[in-house]
């Protein structure tokens, strides 16, 4: 199903809201990152939407291509983006516009975009579910929208799909690092959310209206934990 007109301009407002959502939520990030990683992912994601905003505004109108506010987001990441999270996350966007670019802002669409850029990280980093990276989030996220009715309209596909991705985000936190810098941590890491899986979260949530309350959301995730 083709999203109708009025939602035409739904992935360069997503994206925007990702940028504000990433911005406000820097310190938030980059303090996770300083427990269990190497302190700069805040730095990285903010780095990679500031990027991304010269390219937005350089687009056509982003009715007629949803998936170019999209795609130029991901070339920011993979071109501009140093670290671990830059290619991650400009693969996961790059797969997601070439879906839409395809099959149009559809639920089926965005579930082989999630799935394609899924496969694409873990062929890349060899993280699989359990290891305590974005993986923990992304991974279920792909599930539901994979089981998603194809009818359903594809905000309401990403809320569902969001929930999910904070269920993965409470669970890295029961978990210890098997990959990169937090698997030195052994159980330091406990406790603490994965900072990419809260960033894969953020921007799932970031395709409804209204900006996402990050700590509220942490908070939510230490209560569980």
């Amino acid at each position: 199903m083709t999203e109708p007109a009025s939602n035409a301009h739904f992935t360069a407002d997503w994206m925007r809201r990702f940028a504000e959502a990433a911005h406000r939520g820097e310190p938030l990030l980059t303090a996770l990152d300083q427990q269990v990683g190497d302190g700069d992912f805040g730095t990285n994601l903010t780095a990679g939407v500031d990027a991304a905003r010269a390219r937005w505004d350089r687009l056509p109108d982003p009715g007629s291509d949803p998936s170019a506010p999209l795609l130029a987001t991901a070339e920011a990441f993979l071109d501009e983006v140093g670290g671990t999270s830059g290619p991650l996350f400009g693969l996961l966007l790059q797969s997601l516009a070439s879906a839409i670019a395809e099959g149009g802002l559809t639920t089926t669409a965005l579930a082989d975009g999630f799935a394609g850029g899924l496969a694409a990280i873990q062929r890349v980093g060899d993280a699989r579910p359990g290891d305590k990276t974005l993986v923990d989030a992304l991974a279920p996220a792909t599930d539901v929208l994979r089981s998603t009715a194809p009818n359903t309209p594809a905000a309401d596909a990403l809320a569902i799909a969001a929930e999910s991705a904070w269920d993965g985000v409470a669970a890295t936190a029961r978990l210890r690092a098997r990959m990169g810098r937090s698997s030195y941590l052994g159980g330091r890491t406990e406790g603490i959310p994965d900072p990419g899986a809260v960033g894969v979260a953020l921007l799932l949530s970031c395709a409804q209206a209204g900006a996402p309350d990050l700590g509220a959301r942490l908070d939510a995730v230490r209560a569980t934990g």
